[in-house]
């Protein structure tokens, strides 16, 4: 009898000490900030980002006959996962924010989805060249 009365007990212990072993969340990490820095290339793409250490960065699209001298200009900034990109017009006049989610940054590779259409996911490797 004692057995049976006390595995209900045991069940709700159990519980109780699962519900409060919840991972970690992914998107609300601190970063090395420093691996954002240098050539990135996207997964299975002809696209490029540039991170400089001053917070600008230019990104171009080799599919599209576009390359690095010939980059969109952007500057970038960092709070906890949270990442903005301000991309600038050719003439200047005009910024362009686009607002992202870090969940995932190494010294070869950055992941990142669109913090308004979260099914936007993007995975970089940086280029060997750029790695340490």
């Amino acid at each position: 009898m004692k057995k049976t009365a006390s595995f209900p007990v045991f069940l709700v212990l159990l519980v109780v000490a699962l519900c409060g072993c919840t991972p970690d969340d992914p998107t609300e990490g601190d970063f090395e900030i420093e691996y954002l820095y240098g050539k990135w290339c996207q997964e299975d793409t002809r696209i490029y980002y540039k991170y400089n250490e001053d917070g600008t960065g230019v990104t171009w699209d080799e599919s599209d006959d576009i390359y690095e001298d010939e980059a969109q200009a952007f500057t970038w900034e960092v709070d906890g996962s949270e990442m903005i990109h301000i991309h600038l017009t050719e003439t200047g006049t005009a910024q362009v924010p686009k607002y992202y989610i870090i969940t995932f940054l190494s010294f070869d590779q950055l992941d990142y989805y669109d913090a308004y259409v979260t099914s936007k996911k993007y995975r970089f490797y940086k280029l060997k060249d750029e790695v340490e």
